[in-house]
């Protein structure tokens, strides 16, 4: 049994296939079109993922939508009606696209879908084969069956679906049973993306610069949050007073009354980011953490469940997922590591394949189903030199086993170093696959990354790449992390004491002190967002980090992906080199091509320079 999932029209369209229930592919269309968050179509998703199984569209069983486009718009017009005459702009906004093309979105997908497989096979099998899951179905699907737990709790949280913005599933062997549900407008998710707004980041992207920006600054309206605009059940329950807000029925996501209780208007994107911005992003982080705990210890006192599996775009915060963890009131968690919308193609093929056609499910005995999330297209050597020569690459082409320790060398030298191996992977962290590496031991690493390599705001934190059995020796975590979906502290013997640099320094000026052995993926706050690398899900990348360890000692690498701001992450080695030349990195290995940066034609660089869209 094929099944195609497609999630699109929203934002990160994706597509993924499974045969057999086993997962074949799975990306999203941004990186195929280059256009970040890409809500289109998924055309070229689609054709990536059945010529990775080698079908036809007409082989496919079932195409799976991820939501039910005629209950959200159920949702938007009850809404709009139990607050009239209040945002008639808006609805003046949104009904007539409604009306044009979400309300029709099966019409519309079944002719997508004709027109991708030209072939007149005409509407009638088409639509014999289109299903439509429920978004958080979706999202709870895309974590249960993947997992690698026969029995679990589900929690998904995220903006909202169609009318879900919390939800709470029971999943046992091939079931999948909601049992809580908390409904739009009271959502965490949408209460962190309204924060993400006041200080003055962009929504369904800007979340996880709050997050970052959280260390930096201290939770000073924490109890202003909590006392005015949620209240929080000791379930982990909550209601958010709408009267603070605008996302409901207005144009933008805060209030008038939002902008007073906290003293000023939005920031915008163009203003400087102060100690203020940074006090808020930690006090909104806090609050989130506190509902997350309690939700979760709730929920493993009431069903006795010892696995929990996350999933949605809460499921993102990787500093809640932590302390979820550490919590111990579940003895494993496991996150979907596509958590957000793009997974949402994942989760309803799967959704279709157990729940719907009660297909049975056998799971393994460790390892999870998600093959480390290397789900998308990958490349042959011979294509990618003809790729690079066509670009005007100068490369070495080098032996397995010397392109690791020559990479390894370049990383002790000081190099960033650009990493494109093996599958691309689904999800929007880079596992190894298309990421940019440094050396952690080097204190000016994380600057060096950020304002010559990605270009972006300084304070942004990168992640460590570890050998999976040496996690322990350096954090404060036990089992494993490889989705780079955990914070953890960093060991008390790999600190360094910074009282006496710190005093006088406030938020972001901190930023510089090495706090640690491994300065460059160490927060001000000490914790890492960790992602462990295991042989038998990335052997190349877990090579080159042993043959890091063996010349320095240290098992770790800075990872960050690999893509500038306001790009998606690379897909082909063509995309690979344009990103090289437009910026300062020094090395790029693709595959085993080697390219260093003097040897290249530099009147390409400004050519690449050019290419990237940098406001």
């Amino acid at each position: 049994m094929r099944i195609l999932g497609i999630s699109a029209f929203y934002h990160d369209s994706a597509a993924a296939l499974i045969e057999n229930g086993a997962i074949i592919a799975a990306a999203q269309e941004e990186r195929f079109t280059r256009k970040k968050h890409d809500p289109g179509f998924p055309k070229e998703a689609i054709e990536y993922c059945l010529k990775e199984a080698g079908l036809t569209l007409s082989d496919v069983d079932h195409v799976v939508f991820f939501e039910k486009p005629f209950i959200k718009f159920e949702r938007l017009l009850e809404t709009y009606l139990a607050s009239a005459p209040a945002g008639f702009q808006s609805f003046k906004m949104a009904i007539p696209v409604w009306i044009k093309d979400k309300l029709f979105q099966k019409g519309n997908l079944i002719e997508l879908l004709e027109e991708f497989e030209n072939a007149n096979e005409g509407t009638s099998e088409i639509e014999d084969k289109l299903l439509f899951a429920e978004h958080h179905q979706s999202h709870a699907a895309s974590a249960f069956f993947p997992s690698p737990f026969e029995e679990a709790i589900i929690l998904t949280m995220d903006g909202v679906g169609e009318w879900a913005t919390a939800s709470v599933a029971i999943g046992r062997g091939n079931e999948l049973t909601t049992v809580k549900e908390i409904q739009f407008p009271h959502s965490l998710g949408l209460l962190y993306s309204a924060m993400t707004y006041y200080t003055g980041f962009r929504v369904n992207s800007g979340e996880y610069k709050v997050m970052g920006l959280a260390p930096y600054g201290e939770p000073k309206y924490a109890d202003l949050i909590k006392n005015n605009l949620i209240d929080i059940k000791e379930d982990g329950s909550f209601w958010l007073d709408q009267s603070y807000f605008n996302y409901a029925t207005g144009l933008t996501m805060t209030s008038s009354k939002f902008h007073d209780l906290f003293g000023a208007p939005p920031r915008t994107s163009e203003d400087q980011i102060t100690q203020r911005e940074m006090d808020l992003a930690a006090s909104v982080q806090a609050v989130t953490e506190e509902v997350m705990l309690k939700m979760t210890e709730s929920l493993a006192k009431e069903y006795g469940i010892k696995n929990l599996c996350l999933a949605g775009g809460v499921a993102l915060n990787c500093v809640a997922n932590g302390k979820v963890i550490r919590a111990g009131s579940f003895d494993n968690v496991w996150v979907q590591p596509a958590a957000g919308d793009a997974g949402g193609a994942l989760g309803a093929a799967l959704a279709a394949h157990y729940i719907e056609k009660k297909q049975p499910r056998t799971v393994g005995s460790n390892m999870d189903a998600m093959k480390g999330s290397y789900l998308g297209p990958e490349y042959e050597q011979s294509d990618i030199e003809t790729r690079l020569t066509k670009a005007g690459a100068v490369f070495e082409v080098l032996t397995d086993e010397t392109v690791m320790t020559e990479t390894a060398k370049c990383l002790e030298d000081g190099h960033a170093v650009g990493w494109f191996q093996g599958r691309m992977e689904f999800g929007p962290r880079a596992l190894g696959g298309r990421s940019i590496l440094g050396d952690p031991r080097n204190p000016e690493m994380q600057k060096t990354l950020n304002l010559k390599i990605k270009y972006r705001e300084s304070f942004r934190p990168f992640a460590p790449s570890i050998i999976s059995d040496e996690v322990s020796n350096y954090f404060e975590h036990e089992g494993t992390s490889p989705y780079m979906l955990v914070v953890a502290p960093v060991k008390e013997e790999h600190r360094k004491d910074t009282s006496k640099e710190d005093v006088g320094l406030f938020g972001i000026e901190k930023l510089n002190i090495p706090r640690s052995t491994i300065p460059a993926i160490t927060h001000v706050d000490y914790s890492a967002r960790i992602q462990t690398v295991h042989e038998e899900t990335n052997p190349r990348y877990h090579a080159l980090i042993s043959a890091f360890k063996k010349q320095t000692g240290c098992p770790i690498v800075v990872n960050t992906s690999f893509n500038v701001r306001g790009e998606p992450i690379v897909n082909t080695p063509e995309d690979a080199f344009h990103c090289f030349m437009g910026t300062e990195m020094d090395t790029l290995v693709v595959g085993n091509c080697l390219m260093r940066k003097p040897a290249q034609d530099q009147s390409l660089a400004e050519d690449y320079k050019d290419k990237f869209d940098l406001d």
